[in-house]
């Protein structure tokens, strides 16, 4: 009969998507239940986040494997610290709980790609001599606050396109693309719209895709995978004739998020917009698209007013609802292609802000780049008939077992410490941008303070005495 009879680890969850981001507590519980008293090495609960890549290159006869790895954080918490004398557990349910805080630094969002992973893991361990060691993993959905000027991505885009046809074809075409905004939730409609002016002797089909590119590192080779999320194309341009052109780009629910703010591992996306004729080059715009959590999204929807489909192309799908129309932006420029907001722009350090209490559902107001209800259930939980242990001492973390008293049929319960075990007792340390203070966006404003005399404003009686 096997000494340990199971193992398991239970993780609480702090929303309804069961995601956790920079600073957030993660507290839960471990069960073991042993058959019989078993002497045990060392047991501990441990919390880390790290990032891999791998892919392999043929060149003539040889195999060239390339990988790389990056390690975020890691932080343990002993139940049973590690000594030369082995601490003997009675048999019984022994339930232990613990306590961990996320490190508040620029960490990138979960990922699981063809060639890589960023996972963050919890992990029970429990060591015997001479013992095959007995583990639990749950795997943790991390979702990244750290995203740059999230308010200045609420705002639309607009881009202009201007284009001579050429052998095959005579006129020119003129092409204004509106995008409502460059930040997306998943789940939410991306609003485009398209004025064409044909002004040739050619046929052509206004056509909008948005496309996802993942790139791996690893030392000075990269690793590129390019897919579509979404097309649609809109109905055919005559010659010498003018379009306006609507679609509702569906972000899909289990997208992705953008990711970069990690050095071996970019996911990207963007939205084109094209013309496409035929025996000539495609007249095109392209948008930056950044995909955030749905706690940073701004929650607003334009309202489509009805079904106005048009025929599909090809593999393509019809255009979407009618949307509501831009009036063109005084502050375009005209040219191949111009932005109303210029691409954001990635640091190669970003600094990490810490994540709002709660976020203003304006959506220009300023908001705190961050990011996603419970997460599944890691484990079942500790059996009524389990046993209680009294609490260790909470001046250190790395105390043996608590004394047993002899009572199977009560629960063992080791309480976590009472404060969240911090960071000083992980390996290896993260060192953050060197920055003379921490940015809170909410607190950020470019207007001037309200003069006092709005905020408390004068009596006519106060006027009349002061004028005397």
């Amino acid at each position: 009969m096997p000494a340990i009879k199971s193992l398991t680890l239970v993780c609480d969850a702090l929303n309804e998507d069961g995601t956790f981001s920079e600073g957030d507590l993660i507290t839960g519980k471990v069960t073991l239940a042993v058959e019989k008293p078993t002497a045990v090495q060392s047991f501990f609960v441990k919390v880390k986040g790290d990032a891999q890549v791998r892919w392999t290159t043929r060149s003539g006869n040889h195999n060239h494997t390339h990988s790389a790895g990056r390690r975020y954080f890691k932080l343990k918490h002993f139940f049973i610290a590690e000594s030369s004398n082995e601490t003997v557990l009675p048999q019984g349910v022994h339930v232990y709980n613990f306590s961990f805080t996320i490190p508040s630094e620029n960490m990138p969002s979960s990922f699981k790609g063809t060639h890589g992973k960023i996972v963050y893991i919890l992990e029970a361990k429990l060591s015997r001599s001479w013992k095959v060691d007995k583990t639990a993993v749950n795997v943790i959905i991390f979702r990244s606050k750290s995203i740059p000027h999230l308010q200045s991505l609420m705002l639309r885009q607009v881009a202009v396109k201007d284009k001579e046809l050429g052998i095959f074809s005579s006129g020119k075409v003129h092409m204004e693309v509106t995008v409502d905004r460059t930040a997306y939730a998943p789940g939410e409609t991306a609003v485009v719209v398209a004025k064409i002016n044909n002004n040739s002797s050619s046929d052509m089909i206004p056509k909008v895709r948005l496309s996802q590119v993942i790139v791996y590192t690893a030392s000075s080779s990269t690793k590129h995978e390019s897919s579509t999320v979404n097309k649609m194309a809109g109905q055919n341009i005559g010659p010498r004739s003018e379009k306006e052109v609507r679609w509702a780009v569906k972000i899909p629910t289990n997208q992705e998020p953008t990711i970069k703010n990690c050095e071996i591992i970019s996911v990207e996306y963007s939205l084109k917009v094209y013309l496409d004729i035929s025996f000539a080059f495609d007249p095109e715009v392209t948008f930056p698209m950044i995909i955030i959590p749905p706690n940073l999204a701004s929650g607003s929807q334009p309202a489509f007013p009805g079904p106005s489909w048009a025929p599909h192309n090809s593999d393509f799908h019809p255009a979407a609802a009618s949307a509501p129309c831009y009036p063109p932006s005084p502050h375009r420029y005209q040219g191949a292609q111009a932005y109303l907001v210029p691409p954001p722009f990635y640091s190669a350090n970003p600094a990490s802000y810490a994540g709002p209490p709660a976020i203003n559902p304006n959506p220009v107001a300023p908001m705190a780049w961050g990011f996603y209800p419970g997460i599944s259930s890691y484990g079942s939980s500790s059996s009524s008939s389990s046993v209680v242990h009294p609490p260790p001492n909470p001046g250190t973390f790395h105390s043996p077992a608590p004394t047993f008293t002899p009572n199977p049929s009560a629960p063992v319960t080791h309480p976590g410490p009472s404060a969240p075990l911090h960071a000083a007792l992980s390996a290896p340390l993260y060192e953050p941008p060197s920055y003379t203070s921490t940015t809170n966006f909410l607190s950020q404003s470019d207007e001037p303070p309200p003069a006092y005399s709005l905020i408390f404003p004068s009596s006519v009686n106060d006027e009349s005495s002061q004028a005397k």
